[in-house]
């Protein structure tokens, strides 16, 4: 048996901040490693409306952008792909993504990630998109390749984790490469 999981991208002005928390906190111990940042501030309902807010500002003023990825039958929040690091010097940022554990291999996050992709190049006219993986998240590393990315090295030491600082494989792909 097949399922299919539609699901819509939410800005995060359309998603209450309690959405988000519960997205974080029942997932938590699955996205720590890579999100540990956001984990970290998300630790109770107050630091998760702070990080919030603080996202809902850098949307407002284009220097964040967050995809919520709402699973349409339920309207449950199961997955976030968010716009980062955005460099207007060289037309570059970051693409971050997870997706809540149930519906991990399902395909959602791929599809959800491609969506964002043409919004990079498109909407914001970026000439290079960047995500950095676990060396060990081989999902995720599927991901950016399935999505046309090239791994262009492994950065040593270069994410502090909640174990100390970690290396990252670094993945890039160029406007040209994606419009081909």
């Amino acid at each position: 048996m097949i399922t299919i999981v539609n699901y819509q991208l939410e800005s995060i002005f359309n998603i209450s901040f309690e959405e988000f928390f519960h997205l974080i906190d029942s997932n938590r111990e699955y996205i720590k490693k890579g999100f540990s940042g956001t984990v970290k501030r998300c630790e109770n309902i107050i630091g998760a409306e702070d990080l919030f807010n603080e996202w809902s500002f850098e949307e407002k003023e284009k220097r964040h952008f967050c995809f919520f990825i709402k699973e349409e039958s339920s309207n449950e929040l199961i997955g976030l792909v968010n716009v980062k690091s955005i460099d207007l010097n060289v037309n570059k940022c970051e693409i971050g993504y997870f997706i809540s554990q149930r519906f991990a291999g399902k395909g959602i996050i791929s599809k959800a990630t491609s969506d964002v992709i043409k919004f990079c190049f498109g909407d914001l006219e970026m000439n290079k998109i960047f995500i950095r993986s676990a060396p060990e998240n081989i999902g995720s590393q599927k991901i950016a390749l399935k999505n046309g990315f090239t791994q262009e090295g492994i950065l040593r030491q270069e994410y502090k984790g909640s174990l100390g600082m970690e290396d990252i494989v670094y993945f890039g792909l160029l406007k040209s490469e994606f419009i081909k």
